[in-house]
């Protein structure tokens, strides 16, 4: 190892050595700028375990895969791709004599679905596992039991798992207590400075300039600046460009660096800076790409704005949205060590020191918040039907894997193996070959869709744009998108190297379709066939306008999206969407989601080619919006209804299970319920409820109550209700003859007996009772219940009124149920504070003694 540099990770090499001498599995943790990435691999090539076997390597990166390699290929006095190459989307450099090949993505995962036992192989390294990327996941847990059931003992293929930041036991215990070994310390110290506390809602792109310009005032050397996405890269870019002075411009390049980038722009921010140049310094404004195996040389300061983007998956909608997050604490800490790779350095972090202590300690695995959907066509084609068959450092989410089987269910990659006997799926023969394209299944579907229709060329370039993230600034019309992809619209000369890259990757797509594709004219006219390949590849994202006063749509999964109002395609009733998001900032829209990416969609493909998306369906319910019962048969797509034909006559049946229907649903308030209604079902509830069963009794009274009426509705209202097809007319029912046909005989006697409507009172006056009130409620005025020393009561005494004791004014002067507490005690208070005010009624010292009345002192009979 002697013609190799010197670095951190080399006092452990001969540790790693002897670990996979002994052992299958190996964990690695070693800090940024240890030269793991490098050395590692480079120092096991001449194992004798290792023969002549091969080493993979994973990287999560592109950028990081061909910059790791081309120094491993630099180090052994090589060009990239002889003993040292790489493999990347729509890239490869390797040949027959390649030992060490880094590759990224799904590269792994394909090798492995060709072959299980990866022959030829001796070690896989899993590098910047921290990233938890869930190709990475996946690659680890196809490798375990790939190992396992295809590798004979004595040529095992071994796996080393290695990371700065790594959560290693719980990798260790995965691989079955693997040995773990930490190389310590970093190539330089970093010292973090630290900013005010900053909140994710807080603008960035200033305070970031004004950090770069600081950093570059108190520090020599190079800066790189860790921002959220390209977005706040171009606006930093062009903030800087206003502020640096002209002497600054001069000396300093400021450089972005992200994965969209042509490797000749990515180069640029990577390498140094020449001698002898004008330029004295580098600004590179990077997003989280920069973060792991990434020497971007002559760096000495980092400016961490502390946040990053990520899609983050939601299963009840089945859209990935981009979120900006605060990054967790691990990534502070690989951020901090980039400039920590070729001198000591500085780190100024755009938050407190107390908000770095309340970060969470690792990023939350991809596995957790992503879009299933290829892992579940990955994990059938390997063979297997449930996840936990696998071993995992997280399984994977129950909700969205779920969600993620019947979206493979609805695209034909999966049918379920025993409907009746089994939940298990089954991989179909189209599904097979959705695997093998190396794209998400919708747009595997979507190409093979395209194939039967003679679009495959079409659908190769849309596959291509919707693969990626374009830089296009031309607004939702996938079609003008389109143009620029095909050549017929002019490309700027900043996106050229998006743009070869994107017909590459079309012309690689293009090839997954049979050859018969070719000679088979187009059946459609091309704006139809753009809105028909979205649709396919997106059944549950076709839109219709809901109101085309503000270019508001519903999609067919029910969400309701926006479409920017200056868009030529707000003209159009239906819309093929492949790519919301985001949130709307209009008035009253707040929260909505906004259409991004779509095509006009022509209805006439529901009666041919989408005509299997419709679910025919006959509709005998409610109408909440006109109140009103409806009958017809519709074609339904989603919550969205393409046709729909009244039924005439209206089954009598079915209107009235629909109306009871909605009784249950609103509750018994769309009833009419007068007052002497309401009173008399008091009545009844208050004996049901005050029945005493012995054992075995049924309780006479019927339940009344809300609860016992929604649940006998069927009973005693579906009988009167066939004539009955409005609200107006559901609230013209008299209700009481209905529900007094549910007290037999002789409960209406007993009912006036034990819950009278009249209680009469000493002065001979029938009162009413108020029952809507519990207890119930006799309110009389206070002289005409003179004489009356025990509390009124019903129901066989077993419920004692609440008496309200009026004034002459009919006011509550008391409220009791304990009448002769109050003829003995407050009424003598009472009769000092009413007999001033109202001299013409009675007060007598004595109320027990004294005749009861309803007259004035005048008017009482002698």
């Amino acid at each position: 190892m002697n013609k190799y540099p010197l670095l951190p990770v080399s006092a452990v090499l001969a540790d790693i050595k002897s670990a996979l001498i002994h052992h299958d599995h190996l964990v690695l943790e070693a800090p940024p700028g240890a030269g793991k990435s490098t050395l590692v691999p480079l120092s096991l090539l001449n194992e004798p375990w290792l023969g002549e076997q091969k080493i993979i390597m994973l990287q999560p990166r592109r950028m990081a895969a061909r910059a790791v390699a081309e120094r491993m290929a630099y180090m052994l006095g090589e060009r990239v791709g002889l003993r040292v190459g790489y493999s990347v989307r729509l890239e490869k450099k390797v040949c027959s004599d390649t030992r060490i090949e880094v590759v990224t993505e799904g590269i792994l995962t394909r090798r492995l679905q060709n072959d299980p036992s990866l022959e030829g192989i001796g070690l896989v390294i899993f590098d910047e596992f921290h990233e938890r990327n869930l190709q990475s996941d996946l690659g680890l847990a196809l490798c375990l039991q790939g190992r396992m059931l295809f590798r004979e003992n004595n040529h095992p293929l071994k796996l080393l798992v290695m990371s700065a930041t790594l959560n290693g036991e719980a990798v260790s215990s995965l691989l079955g207590e693997a040995p773990l070994i930490r190389s310590e310390g970093k190539m330089f110290p970093v010292h973090a400075h630290y900013s005010e506390p900053s909140s994710l809602r807080d603008p960035i792109i200033k305070v970031t300039a004004r950090a770069v310009c600081r950093a570059m005032a108190h520090h020599q050397g190079s800066i790189l600046v860790f921002l959220p996405g390209q977005g706040e890269i171009r606006r930093v870019q062009n903030e800087l460009r206003a502020i640096l002075s002209d002497a600054q411009r001069q000396q300093t390049a400021v450089l972005p660096l992200y994965g969209g980038l042509s490797l000749s722009e990515q180069q640029k921010a990577i390498a140094p800076i020449s001698e002898g140049a004008a330029i004295k310094r580098k600004v590179v404004l990077a997003t989280d790409i920069a973060e792991t195996s990434l020497t971007i040389e002559g760096i000495s300061v980092v400016i961490d704005s502390g946040l990053k983007r990520e899609p983050v998956f939601d299963p009840s909608t089945g859209m990935t949205r981009l979120q900006t997050r605060r990054l967790s604490a691990a990534s502070s800490v690989q951020r901090m060590g980039r400039a920590g790779r070729t001198a000591a350095g500085d780190c100024y972090r755009l938050w407190s020191e107390a908000q770095q202590q309340q970060l969470m300690p690792h990023s939350t695995p991809e596995i957790s918040q992503t879009d299933l959907a290829p892992l579940v066509l990955q994990l059938l084609s390997w063979g297997v039907q449930d996840p936990s068959e696998l071993s995992w450092i997280d399984l994977p989410p129950r909700g969205p894997y779920a969600q993620a089987e019947e979206l493979l269910i609805q695209l034909g990659a999966v049918s379920p193996f025993d409907k009746a006997e089994s939940k298990q799926l089954k991989l179909t023969a189209y599904g097979q070959r959705m695997a093998v394209m190396p794209v998400h299944p919708r747009l595997a579907h979507m190409l093979l869709c395209a194939e039967k229709l003679g679009l495959l060329r079409m659908a190769a370039d849309l596959a291509a744009l919707l693969s990626d993230r374009d830089p296009l600034n031309i607004g939702a019309d996938l079609s003008q998108r389109l143009a620029v992809l095909q050549g017929s619209a002019a490309c700027p000369p900043a996106h050229r190297a998006w743009l070869k890259r994107t017909q590459q990757q079309a012309r690689n797509f293009y090839q997954f379709g049979e050859p018969i594709a070719d000679k088979q004219a187009p059946s459609m006219s091309d704006d139809d066939a753009l809105g028909y390949l979205i649709a396919c590849a997106y059944p549950d994202r076709i839109a219709r306008v809901h109101s085309s006063r503000n270019a508001c749509y519903q999609l067919s999964n029910g969400r309701k999206v926006l479409l920017a109002e200056s868009e030529s395609l707000c003209s159009s009733e239906w819309l093929a969407v492949a790519e919301v998001g985001g949130h709307s900032a209009r008035p009253g829209q707040q929260g909505v989601d906004r259409i991004f990416a779509a095509a006009m969609l022509n209805p006439a493909l529901f009666d041919s080619q989408l005509n299997t998306l419709l679910e025919e369906k006959e509709i005998a319910e409610w109408d909440d919006q006109n109140e009103r019962f409806i009958a017809e048969n519709q074609s339904l797509l989603g919550v969205l209804i393409v046709r729909r034909e009244k039924i005439n006559p209206i089954p009598l049946e079915a209107k009235r299970v629909a109306l009871l229907n909605q009784i249950k649903k609103q509750g018994l308030g769309m009833l009419s319920w007068r007052n002497d209604l309401r009173q008399w079902r008091a009545r009844v509830i208050l004996l049901h409820n005050c029945f005493s069963t012995e054992e075995g009794e049924e309780n006479p009274w019927p339940d009344l109550s809300d609860k016992g009426l929604l649940d006998t509705l069927d009973y005693w209202l579906g009988p009167f209700l066939d004539n009955v097809s409005s609200i107006k007319a559901l609230q013209k029912l008299d209700l009481l003859p209905l529900l007094k046909n549910l007290l037999p005989w002789p409960l209406p006697e007993q009912l006036n007996i034990q819950a009278p409507v009249y209680y009469a009172v000493p002065s001979g006056s029938s009162v009413s009772i108020d029952y809507l009130q519990a207890p119930p409620v006799l309110a009389v005025k206070l002289q005409e219940m003179f004489g009356c020393e025990q509390t009124p009561a019903i129901a066989r005494g077993q419920i004692k009124l609440m008496v309200h004791l009026l004034s002459p004014a009919q006011r509550p002067i008391q409220v009791t149920q304990d009448l002769a507490g109050f003829w003995r005690g407050a009424y003598s208070e009472v009769k000092k504070e009413m007999k001033g005010r109202y001299p013409k009624h009675p007060w007598p010292d004595d109320p027990l003694t004294a005749v009861a009345t309803k007259y004035t002192k005048s008017r009482q009979v002698k």
